[in-house]
């Protein structure tokens, strides 16, 4: 028997997703078919969200500079909103123009860049929005496949987090990585204590004082301690309390500010991490003052785009459900009031009114300025500022539109 090949990481590389080769074999044959039958009509197509996961008001769209870097050089027209634009489900949020059988095999590659990275960026919007000025940190990279950490880190610093904890994705964001002391130090060195002194002695000055006072003792007595033995250079103790043992971590969080004030430990500051997401941030809030989210934003629901048709050679056509035509969106500037509109049409009284959708590849060239994360995330939050934090708050059983 011939031995299987060597294999590398289960992962489509740049070049397979670059060629088109990430598809739904339905669009390879779809092209297959138009192409045998000498079909070259050119169609309009749209990117739109009918609904958003669980009680979602609003979502944070991602993933347009590597949708930019996916059709730079496909003989296609597209236009899109900006990065970090705040949307609801019926307005599109790209749009497509050119003849079908060039661009369909790119429609997965396409979908799957926009609907993980927009659900990341907005669970990290609404983990930030519940915080309000306190720091959201991204841990949650060691949750999914290493080869995607740096795009869950960028799409959650996109959204909103303060910082991310991977080398990598730190890269991508140009920030030095954001991190405190794991279990396994503390276990290594056999004391919390003497983990922290050791960190405090080796690791650079720059580097915030974190200590994890969770791992061997009671999290009130390992606060007293380590607040003793760093003093005015601890910055912060995190509590990663295991839900075994939990009780009800707000009273233990509780306790542990009482204890460090009433001992003139005030300057440190708490950070609780573990099963932490914005609801749990919104309970919290009193008694902590930064959070590392791990879990909740890398494993984020998807933001499920669908990508249709709307015109064939200029005559609007839909499938059953969708709403035929090419059509613009608009927002009243300074606000987040948005309509969708047929294309071409008078925008509405009381503007003025800008358009969502902009250019952003005309025949295979890209034409926008794609701005670096940092400016992404403050146009996010910036939209965040008016969305009202009820919008976080779990409702009632929801139904779709």
């Amino acid at each position: 028997m011939t031995p299987a090949p060597k294999r590398s990481f289960h992962t489509a590389s740049d070049a397979d997703i670059k060629a088109g080769e990430v598809s739904d074999v339905y669009f390879a044959r779809t092209v297959e078919i138009l192409t045998a039958r000498r079909d070259r009509k050119r169609v309009k197509a749209e990117v739109c969200l009918k609904s958003l996961p669980e009680d979602w008001e609003w979502g944070v769209l991602a993933g347009i500079e590597e949708a930019a870097v996916l059709l730079d050089g496909v003989p296609v027209t597209v236009t899109a909103m900006d990065e970090g634009t705040v949307f609801a489900p019926y307005q599109p949020v790209l749009a497509l123009d050119g003849v079908y059988v060039e661009w369909a095999q790119y429609e997965t590659a396409l979908l799957g860049l926009l609907c993980q990275a927009s659900g990341i960026a907005t669970k990290a919007a609404r983990c930030k929005k519940a915080a309000g000025e306190r720091q959201v940190i991204s841990f949650g990279a060691r949750r999914m496949h290493p080869a995607l950490a740096p795009m869950i880190e960028r799409n959650a610093f996109v959204g909103g987090c303060d910082g991310v904890a991977v080398t990598r994705a730190a890269e991508l964001i140009e920030a030095d990585p954001m991190g405190t002391i794991p279990h396994s130090l503390v276990l290594m060195v056999g004391d919390t204590v003497e983990a922290l002194k050791a960190f405090h002695e080796v690791i650079e000055p720059k580097v915030r004082r974190v200590a994890l006072i969770d791992t061997l003792q009671d999290e009130k007595f390992e606060a007293l301690r380590v607040a003793e033995a760093l003093g005015k250079d601890l910055w912060a103790v995190r509590l990663d309390t295991p839900s075994s043992r939990r009780g009800d971590l707000y009273r233990i969080i509780e306790e542990v500010r009482w204890e460090l004030d009433i001992r003139g430990h005030d300057h440190v500051r708490i950070v609780a991490s573990g099963g932490i997401d914005e609801y749990e941030i919104l309970r919290l809030n009193p008694v902590v003052d930064a959070y590392g989210v791990g879990t909740s934003i890398a494993s984020a629901p998807v933001l499920n785009f669908a990508l249709d048709i709307m015109e064939i050679e200029g005559v609007p056509v839909a499938k059953r459900g969708k709403w035929s035509g090419a059509k613009d969106v608009l927002r009243r500037r300074g606000t987040l009031e948005t309509v969708v509109a047929p294309a071409g049409r008078p925008a509405p009284a009381g503007g003025p009114w800008d358009s969502l959708l902009k250019p952003l590849v005309t025949s295979g060239r890209v034409v926008r300025d794609l701005p670096p994360p940092r400016t992404v995330r403050e146009f996010v939050l910036d939209q965040l500022a008016q969305a009202p934090l009820d919008t976080l708050r779990r409702q009632g059983p929801r139904r779709d539109p």
